[in-house]
């Protein structure tokens, strides 16, 4: 049994317990074994799930939009050596949560694999604990998207227009609430033709990237390899490149991060418990190799750091783009590509958090969780969470009409909070293992190899939660600070204090809902 809450029952058919909706008969067990009604339409494939997961994570396009950590702190080589180092770390990562996705797919991901396979004396405060920091990742997350989108505009804006534009905080705030609007609208009144809109977005991740490729190969300048390869820098001024390297892994681990998107959306998935997995890994490879192609021919393209760093666009590729074609239009059609996909990364990142928000909410994990947890009949989604979602998203981008400091703040805490879910989970799971404690079945796992990976996992994710509260240059102010730590432990300790005030009383974890086939 997985734990003393666990209710370990004779599995007779699956169509006893499970409302027919689409769905395999697998499917159907796994829904029977984590004690939930069949909700949702099982309407995602494995190419829908795939174009999901990695236009979410839109690997290769983050790398160049994140490229500042990599160039401040690594200069080209160390750039391209840090991404490498980040890519082989994380891999373990995004495979030992293959393997639990495998193990139990649902919407709950993370905070329901905390509360089965997390020590009975530690289940229910841990799982909460998961389940809060997941819905604050994938908040912040819809917010990075729209304004990085909400961003480029204006960058474009600025390169067509250089001598008229004058630039104003409130321009950024008002394009972030409109891009997260159409987003909230996509996964409404086309909530369900959304695996198609996934298909189709990555065929556009697929072409977009030749389309950014090609011209930086044709049109830029040569650069010889060594001023590349050879090239480790410490622009932050941490007098160490070794250090310098580690404060820059943030750039490419938050171009990796978001593994545990198409988790969220397991309930939604036919055979999830194969394709989950699977729609991961593939994800990993086609992410991962692309990025990698990425960020080594965008290092060739750079000629001057500091000209790119301080450019008026805002963004060091707008300028390297601009650079290379010699032409505004140019440049400004190729933003635009990664414009568009950094959009249908926020459409997947809203259908995330709204599945996300609407699991912990019918386990009462949050306030008005009955609010939350409600399926709307006529688009087949969590349609409040949706909306409360955008609200939260529309009062974070007010801040940047004060300070844009704080606002970037908040974006880069949704990567700590991400991997603090990530750690918890993988610990638990680790630590069963090493109890020579059961584990459910799973039709997707690394046998042997398991417990070496998982631990891996560990470490690689210790090292870079660690680094991502560092600021980007050792010398700070109050500007330059990265107050994302401040806010991890506001919110951590905000949701503490209402976990022993209320939510104790309410919240037992999903596991006491679990069963054990026999």
């Amino acid at each position: 049994m997985w734990s003393d809450k666990t209710q370990s029952v004779a599995y007779t058919s699956p169509d006893d317990a499970v409302s027919a909706r689409g769905g395999t008969s697998q499917d159907k067990r796994d829904m029977w074994r984590v004690g939930r009604d069949q909700e949702l339409n099982r309407n995602f494939r494995f190419l829908s799930v795939l174009g999901f997961s990695a236009v979410l994570m839109c690997t290769w396009e983050a790398v160049l939009f994140g490229s500042s950590y990599g160039l401040t702190n690594g200069g080209k080589g160390g750039m391209i050596y840090t991404y490498l180092g980040g890519l082989a770390g994380f891999s373990f990562v995004i495979l030992s949560m293959a393997e639990m996705a495998s193990m139990a797919p649902t919407s709950g991901g993370q905070y329901h694999w905390v509360s089965e396979f997390a020590p009975p004396s530690c289940q229910c405060i841990l799982s909460y604990l998961t389940g809060w920091v997941c819905v604050l990742g994938w908040h912040t997350g819809i917010a990075g998207c729209s304004y990085t989108v909400a961003n480029m505009m204006v960058g474009v804006i600025a390169i067509n227009y250089p001598d008229s534009y004058v630039y104003q905080p409130w321009h950024v705030t008002l394009l972030v609430i409109v891009v997260a609007l159409v987003a909230l609208l996509f996964n409404t009144l086309l909530a369900q033709k959304l695996p198609l809109i996934e298909g189709i977005i990555l065929i556009v991740h697929c072409f977009g990237f030749f389309g950014i490729l090609i011209p930086l190969w044709v049109l830029s300048p040569t650069t010889p390899a060594s001023d590349v390869f050879g090239s480790i820098e410490d622009r932050g001024g941490w007098d160490n490149n070794g250090l310098s390297c580690l404060v820059g892994l943030v750039g490419p681990i938050y171009a990796l991060i978001g593994p545990d998107s198409a988790v969220h959306m397991s309930e939604e998935i036919r055979d999830a418990s194969r394709v989950l997995p699977l729609g991961m890994i593939w994800t990993l490879i086609l992410n991962g190799s692309t990025g990698f192609i990425m960020i080594v021919t965008f290092a060739f393209c750079i000629g001057d750091i500091d000209k790119v760093m301080e450019s008026q666009t805002g963004f060091a590729f707008i300028q390297v783009f601009l650079d290379s074609t010699g032409s505004v239009r140019a440049a400004t059609g190729m933003t635009a590509v990664i414009m568009i996909m950094q959009f249908c990364a926020a459409i997947s990142n809203v259908a995330t958090t709204s599945r996300q928000v609407y699991a912990f909410a019918r386990d009462k994990g949050l306030p008005f969780s009955s609010f939350f947890a409600t399926i709307n009949p006529t688009f087949t989604v969590p349609f409040n969470a949706l909306c409360v979602s955008l609200l939260i998203v529309s009062l974070l981008a007010l801040i940047n009409i004060g300070s844009s400091v704080a606002f970037n703040a908040i974006m880069s805490l949704g990567t700590a909070a991400l991997l603090s879910s990530y750690i918890i989970s993988i610990s638990c799971v680790r630590i069963r293992r090493w109890r020579g404690q059961p584990l459910p079945p799973t039709r997707w796992s690394m046998g042997k190899f398991s417990p070496f990976v998982d631990t891996v996992s560990i470490l690689v994710l210790a090292v870079v939660w660690t680094f991502s509260f560092f600021p980007l240059t050792r010398e700070v102010d109050v500007q330059s600070m990265n107050w994302s730590i401040a806010i991890y432990g506001g919110v951590t300790i905000v949701s503490l204090g209402y976990y022993f005030t209320y939510a104790r009383k309410v919240y037992k974890g999903p596991v006491t809902r679990v069963r054990v086939m026999e």
